[in-house]
């Protein structure tokens, strides 16, 4: 394991989109990073700032982006970020962890159990041996796990606050096991920057509309990690909803309140579970949470509520999407393997209005 002040050498793989993009970003302020190698698929051969203007004047800005392959990578790097399209991490991480690389992938290719995969993403797993291995990375939960792992799952941008905010009350028995409904709603980021007409300005602008439910692939992703972290099996009805906004996630989880339950001990019982995790935010009884409030932030902010009058709890989740719902989280896990502190690199305060 790397000490507080050791050198990282680390790949960006698929550093051409909207996740990659903020890893690249975040990695820039981490003191103990180099950014070794940055390679892309369709964007390979173009320079970084070409494909991410933002980051034109960054240390990193003219570097061409090299192409996807594994060799190459674990030539120039001793830990790599996976950020591909659901199914082509999977063909990528065993070459990297046989070169003894560390692995954190943002994909969804190392989080549910390998019979899952055809029904849920549309494949077989290539790599099922793998799964068993693969740690889940979410570190309020998992941090003892994801310090010594070699590949670590990137959780979903989802599934974050809706496991961060159901997991302690299943677990200490203020809410009952369901079925519990999400809703949740993104930003058009979280659709990924490949161009299509269902994220276009005039079909999103003014829209609001549900997609891919009820098979929506972090559904089961929510029922396994919610089992891990309270030992108490969860089914889950989920329908997401794309907003006319570029960044935010916000979901908003009902489930059976159990006798006794108030807003008070719910709120109570997160603030405990959570009083030492830098970046979870549990807000006091009356106040509402807001995307706004973490965007461009590695935070997570939650709110409880008892409807007594239904017997239903209400746990809303906001967070940045591609920050603590992707890249921010992946750079908190890598903290993690390496030995760093969590917060290393992930100081930045959200940015408001």
């Amino acid at each position: 394991m790397l000490g507080e002040r050791a050198h990282l050498r680390v790949a960006v793989l698929g550093a051409s989109g909207y996740a990659g993009g903020e890893l690249v970003r975040l990695l820039l302020a981490h003191p103990n990073v180099e950014i070794a190698h940055l390679a892309a698929n369709e964007s390979a051969g173009r320079a970084l700032a070409e494909i991410h203007p933002h980051l034109a004047t960054s240390p990193v800005g003219g570097r061409v982006l090299a192409s996807l392959e594994a060799a190459s990578a674990a030539d120039e790097a001793s830990f790599a970020f996976l950020s591909l399209p659901h199914g082509a991490s999977a063909a990528f991480a065993p070459a990297l962890l046989d070169a003894g690389l560390r692995v954190v992938d943002l994909a969804g290719d190392f989080r549910l159990s390998a019979a899952a995969y055809p029904a849920w993403y549309g494949f077989e797993h290539p790599a099922p041996a793998w799964l068993e291995k693969a740690v889940y990375g979410l570190p309020e939960v998992f941090a003892d796990q994801i310090a010594v792992a070699s590949l670590v799952a990137n959780p979903g941008c989802y599934p974050t606050p809706v496991v961060l905010g159901l997991a302690p009350l299943l677990a200490a028995g203020l809410i009952g096991p369901g079925p519990v409904v999400v809703d949740g709603k993104t930003g058009l980021s979280g659709a990924g920057r490949a161009l299509a007409e269902a994220t276009s300005y005039a079909t999103t602008e003014e829209s609001v509309r549900p997609y891919r439910f009820p098979m929506h692939q972090h559904t089961p992703e929510m029922e396994r990690v919610l089992e891990l972290a309270s030992g108490i099996p969860v089914a889950i009805s989920f329908v997401p909803h794309l907003v006319p906004s570029v960044r935010g996630v916000l979901v908003t989880c009902y489930a059976p309140l159990a006798s006794g339950s108030t807003t008070e001990s719910l709120t109570g019982c997160l603030a405990s579970a959570y009083e030492s995790a830098p970046f979870v935010r549990v807000l006091p009884p009356g106040e509402m949470v807001d995307t706004k409030r973490t965007r461009g932030s590695n935070l997570v902010e939650l709110q409880a509520v008892a409807d007594r009058r239904t017997g239903t709890a209400i746990v809303a989740g906001a967070l940045d999407n591609l920050v603590k719902g992707a890249a921010g989280q992946a750079v908190q896990n890598m903290n993690l393997m390496a030995g760093f502190e969590q917060t290393t690199g992930l100081t930045a305060t959200a940015m408001y209005p």
